[in-house]
């Protein structure tokens, strides 16, 4: 058994200073039930607790962390960038190597401005869409979240071509208005929104591999329709790749998708591990943000050099020959051994895909295309297994609803230890059923 006493008492004071204890909800174990653990030290694939455990780490930081924690490269990056000091104000050499270094990789970038993160990218990209086209209503998709913005924390109402009810509140009904929300993967649904409001949409705005109703992928079809229509009707496209830019490929989900957008929003990896996010797209239209046009976006932490040398030093390494080959190897590895482990203990009630660095564990016959056939997935199964992979020194991501992450670091021994961690979960599973 683990001992997780100093946790315990660490939430317990955590949350009389920090709401829920925590500083991003899905940290608290509230969707899996349980004490979360207070971590002090991550290095390769492994993360430490304060209890003294070690856990096999599929969270990567929810994906930044794609060359494995505390990797000396970037770490010597850091330490020289702070040596000369943690923040300026002003412009410095290497977010303009970090820029060079992200337009070479995305065809749909000719230009990019750095924030500090992916919600700070995708508000502004919604900005900018807005500011070019002249036009108010966007278009979301349900499952997909592009970060805590007012306009984009909303889910589908009841019905076709329901306009969005905030999910959050503090959020004013008038801010969601031009929200319009669709079902991931529908044609029809796209089509018709086209049909019904395609003069007044400003953007449509979308994970191309979503990753926040756990991993859906597009089928067949369906980002080339979303792409028609937008050039039908002269909105833009913004695809949100803070997640899986750098991520699934070095050209991004794009670059394996075939699609081209015509804004991209990035982060996570971008950083390193350090608070990074940028949108760019076509000159013609970042041409509009300010100072340049009318469209002001800023911020005074954006392009911080600390961020900026990290993300250098990440990029450089992901960006070498065979490295996404080899992460999308060892990704398939573990998920095709965890499918194995299911099989082998008799539990048919499980699925699992990957793409590149990125995977999804499904308590579900079948791989699911949609947020409600994700939301079918058996959740009290998924909590069950979460605590017994967490007792046998796995970290999962603590929520049914979020995507998994590895790094180049897991392969062998990490992957190895976290199979066969899966196969005394699932014969615990399948004994209590």
């Amino acid at each position: 058994m683990q001992n997780f006493v100093t946790s315990k008492k660490l939430f317990e004071k955590a949350k009389k200073v920090i709401p829920g204890g925590v500083n991003s909800p899905v940290r608290a174990f509230n969707a899996v039930g349980g004490t979360p653990r207070f971590l002090n030290r991550a290095e390769g694939a492994y993360l430490y607790d304060v209890d003294g455990n070690r856990y096999v780490d599929t969270i990567c930081s929810w994906g930044p962390a794609i060359v494995g924690h505390a990797n000396k490269k970037i770490i010597n990056a850091v330490k020289e960038a702070a040596s000369k000091g943690l923040t300026f104000g002003t412009p410095t050499p290497g977010e303009i190597e970090l820029a060079e270094l992200i337009i070479n990789q995305f065809q749909s970038i000719e230009m990019l401005r750095l924030t500090s993160s992916g919600t700070e990218a995708t508000m502004s990209a919604i900005r900018l869409a807005r500011g070019v086209s002249g036009r108010k209503k966007i278009v979301k998709f349900e499952g997909c979240y592009h970060g805590h913005v007012d306009s984009l924390l909303v889910k589908a109402g009841s019905g076709l071509l329901t306009l969005g009810n905030p999910t959050s509140a503090g959020i004013p009904e008038e801010f969601v208005e031009e929200t319009i929300v669709l079902n991931y993967n529908d044609i029809g649904d796209v089509e018709d929104c086209f049909e019904k409001f395609g003069d007044q949409i400003a953007a449509v705005i979308i994970e191309p591999f979503a990753g926040n109703m756990n991993l859906v992928k597009p089928l067949s079809g369906f980002l080339e329709a979303v792409r028609r229509e937008c050039d039908k009707y002269k909105a833009l496209l913004i695809f949100d790749e803070v997640m899986t830019g750098f991520r699934v490929g070095r050209n991004g989900a794009q670059g394996i998708l075939g699609v081209t957008p015509d804004i991209t929003t990035l982060g996570k990896v971008i950083g390193g591990g350090m608070p990074m996010g940028a949108f760019g797209g076509k000159e013609e239209y970042m041409s509009h943000i300010a100072p340049t046009g009318p469209v002001y976006q800023a911020g005074t932490l954006s392009g911080n050099p600390i961020a900026v040398a990290a993300g250098l030093e990440t990029l450089k390494i992901v960006l070498e020959k065979d490295f996404f080959s080899k992460l999308s190897t060892i990704t398939t590895e573990f998920v095709q051994g965890l499918k194995l482990a299911a099989i082998n203990n008799n539990y048919s009630a499980f699925s699992v895909d990957s793409v590149g660095g990125m995977f999804g564990i499904y308590f579900s016959e079948n791989i699911p295309s949609s947020f409600e056939e994700v939301s079918k997935c058996n959740q009290n199964i998924f909590k069950k297994f979460f605590h017994l992979m967490l007792e046998n020194n796995v970290y999962l991501a603590p929520s049914s609803f979020e995507a998994g992450f590895l790094s180049i670091a897991h392969e062998g021994p990490a992957v190895s230890e976290a199979i066969k961690a899966a196969d005394i979960a699932f014969r615990s599973l399948q004994q209590n059923h």
